[in-house]
């Protein structure tokens, strides 16, 4: 379900939250909030994009191989890469592309 939200630290967490913190011609940036436990299921993206961990500790899975990620860690990838990512405690991360 995807909301505009104004505040990311309201954001809950309820499984799988995405939220759009802004959208122009030219950006956006979600943020997605996952409870523990809780996947989110391979998706690609449309563009280049980068991911940018809030909170928490993520694996990020993509071309075949995890990566560990933790708060205030930093990842980018391109475009039409199939990826997920699974949570290993409750977190928060944005999308921006």
């Amino acid at each position: 379900m995807e909301t505009t939200i104004k505040s990311l630290a309201a954001q809950p967490y309820d499984k799988l939250q995405i939220a759009k913190v802004t959208k122009t011609p030219a950006l956006e940036i979600l943020s997605i909030s996952l409870e523990k436990g809780t996947e989110f299921p391979e998706h690609t993206s449309p563009t280049d994009a980068h991911l940018i961990v809030l909170e928490g500790s993520i694996d990020f899975h993509i071309d075949d191989e995890p990566l560990h990620l933790e708060k205030y860690q930093y990842y980018a990838f391109p475009k039409a890469s199939p990826h997920w990512v699974k949570v290993r405690e409750n977190s928060k991360f944005l999308i921006v592309r």
